[in-house]
């Protein structure tokens, strides 16, 4: 075997050791919320709408941990190059302490504030009706999710990735059974509609963070954080975090707010488009899975070479993965092309919202690879770089200054059509994010050993 082949054989080990776990893991959890979707789909399109909607805020909460999960896990990635054990327990410790002040917020909308919140996006009263009583049970699960999100973070950067896969897999099949009896009342059970989707869902979290905290602390794993390891820390290690960590946590806020954004303008086109647009959305997410795992597999493989000092291993890394994946995606965006009209037609809904979801799931498929470039760079080499400032400026602008402003001028000013709204936003938005990001990528300016920097 050769030089070249050796390499060969260990770069595509590394990568699917790594990209499968995470990649079935985004799939258990996108599983979760196409069961619900079709669940909550044979009550009516109000239902679909409303549970659409809720989760928008919990939408916003994800990105934002997220935001700070990805920032930790920068630090994670690199100090585990180096087997810093030490410093990956405060940088979680950081990150748990910062999802749990966070969620609380959310929370706190959720359960004080449900009305006003979805009076943001819609004024069908009977789907803020049924998107409040959903909230109103299904924020119990957003610390849950915080702290469960922080230690699934830091197992993934230390070359983990089977126990939160493994873990999601059970809680989603929890979900799944407790849906089926709460949402239609079997086994002599009350049918909750929507309500019962949201407790099945808080029952699941509930379980997942119970198992994750069990495993991590039983075995004493490198993400084990104690109460001495979130104490005892100075102000020169809180600065180098926050220093790298903040640009991502406002890259994902900014972002977030933004799709949010963009949920109101599909929401103000009719209650028939938010069902479409969600439809769509979910199976777009499965779409995805695997993409999105190959971009924290490019952090954790990129971070990794940069704290080892080997920063022509990192380069090559993200060289090569920006062809693998845009390829890979291509051929299958091409599949659900060619299966979108037999995914929509699992969805009990009128004719038009067919119609609507079907373009805007084309839409979508037919930007994966373009898409998938942009998750692999910015997510993957940028931030697995600590290039978190530009990764920041490529996302806010994106939204703000592309996506959103044709959003609102097409879908509420112009009054077009959903099937022409979301293809023209989300092929200006993507195409301007990657021409940016080919630029940064082979410029080499995204490395930074954020392992060297001073720490106390």
């Amino acid at each position: 075997m050769t030089p070249f082949a050796k390499q060969d054989k260990a770069f595509y080990t590394t990568l699917l050791k790594i990209t499968i776990p995470i990649a079935l893991q985004n799939l258990i959890s996108a599983s979760l919320n196409m069961i619900d979707t079709l669940m909550i789909g044979q009550l009516g399109e109000n239902e679909i709408a409303a549970v659409g909607l809720a989760n928008e805020i919990f939408f916003l909460l994800n990105l934002f941990l997220f935001g700070i999960c990805s920032g930790t896990g920068i630090f994670v990635a690199q100090f585990w190059g180096k087997g810093d054990i030490k410093n990956i327990r405060r940088v979680v410790g950081l990150s748990l302490l910062c999802g749990f002040g966070l969620a609380g917020i959310f929370t706190f909308i959720a359960l004080a504030l449900p009305e006003l919140a979805l009076g943001v996006f819609t004024k069908d009263l009977m789907v803020v009706k049924l998107g409040s009583s959903y909230l109103g049970i299904v924020g119990l699960s957003y610390v849950m999710t915080a702290v469960t999100y922080a230690y699934s973070f830091a197992l993934r950067n230390t070359a983990q990735p089977k126990i939160p896969m493994g873990i999601s897999a059970i809680a989603v099949l929890t979900n799944a059974v407790f849906n089926y009896l709460l949402i239609f009342g079997k086994l002599g059970l009350p049918a909750m509609g929507v309500e019962g989707a949201a407790l099945a869902t808080v029952i699941a979290r509930g379980l997942e963070l119970c198992l994750i905290l069990l495993v991590v602390y039983k075995y004493d794993l490198p993400a084990a954080v104690r109460l001495t390891d979130v104490f005892n820390i100075s102000p020169g290690f809180v600065k180098t975090f926050f220093k790298t960590t903040v640009p991502v946590i406002l890259n994902e806020g900014l972002w977030a707010l933004g799709v949010t954004t963009y949920s109101v303008i599909f929401a103000r086109m009719g209650t028939g488009v938010v069902a479409a647009v969600n439809i769509a959305a979910t199976v777009e997410r499965m779409a995805m899975v695997f993409f999105i795992g190959m971009s924290h597999a490019c952090a954790f493989m990129v971070g990794n070479a940069i704290g080892a000092g080997d920063e022509e291993q990192a380069v090559s890394y993200a060289k090569r993965l920006a062809v693998v994946g845009p390829v890979t995606a291509l051929l299958a965006g091409l599949v659900v092309v060619g299966f979108s009209g037999n995914i929509i037609s699992l969805f009990r809904v009128s004719d038009m919202v067919r119609v609507n979801a079907r373009s805007v799931l084309i839409a979508a498929a037919l930007v994966m690879p373009v898409r998938t470039f942009n998750w692999i760079n910015i997510v993957g080499v940028l931030r697995g770089g600590g290039d978190t400032r530009f990764s920041l400026f490529i996302d806010a602008t994106a939204v703000w200054c592309v996506g959103v402003p044709l959003g609102y001028v097409l879908g509420l000013a112009m009054q077009c059509s959903i099937g022409f709204v979301y293809p023209m936003v989300i092929f200006s938005e993507q195409l301007y994010k990657g021409i940016l990001g080919v630029k940064r990528l082979v410029s080499r300016k995204w490395i930074n050993d954020l392992s060297q920097l001073p720490q106390d």
